[in-house]
């Protein structure tokens, strides 16, 4: 069974925060099919490619990156 919940993080031109939320997958796919194209870059694993492809359905840019670049984006509770 694959994960179940996604951390995004947005960052802005500057490399600052400007989003950071947590969503399940079917979540990410409806919030991604609203935003405007953009850059996204998401950890390579067993269901990236997938969610990878239905997001560039919707005209975003999609990036694969190592686990390793990932974990600093990603912290145990999302700040409000």
């Amino acid at each position: 069974m694959g994960k179940n919940s996604c951390s995004l993080v947005g960052l802005d031109a500057g490399g600052h925060v400007v989003l950071r939320r947590r969503m399940r997958r079917e979540a990410v796919l409806a919030f991604g099919a609203k935003m405007p194209s953009c850059v996204i870059a998401m950890e390579a694993c067993c269901g990236a490619h997938h969610m990878g492809r239905a997001l560039a359905a919707h005209g975003h840019t999609v990036r694969l990156m190592s686990p390793e670049y990932v974990r600093p984006y990603v912290k145990a509770r999302d700040e409000r």
